[in-house]
């Protein structure tokens, strides 16, 4: 019995965490605008993604290419990584 629990908690936490990560979503683009006082990065195609609390930003600023890793249904940005 003691087993059997171990393996449905083992198969809920493994669900957890996929669905975690099937909701996230990721864009590349061109930054247009870096507003760090508002939070917020433009992209050229016309995206604005607010920039969350304990995002690393330090090098983003315009020209600069870039991937945003975001919450679907959100324009909030999870993480920034330039591509380089």
């Amino acid at each position: 019995m003691e087993n059997n629990m171990k393996k449905i908690v083992a198969i809920a936490f493994a669900s957890a965490a996929m669905l975690s990560t099937a909701f996230a979503g990721e864009i590349e683009g061109v930054v247009k605008n870096f507003d760090e006082a508002a939070s917020t990065v433009e992209l050229e195609s016309g995206e604005v993604y607010t920039v969350a609390e304990g995002v690393e930003v330090e090098g983003i600023e315009a020209g600069k290419t870039v991937m945003i890793m975001f919450n679907d249904g959100t324009t909030e940005a999870t993480e920034i990584a330039i591509v380089e």
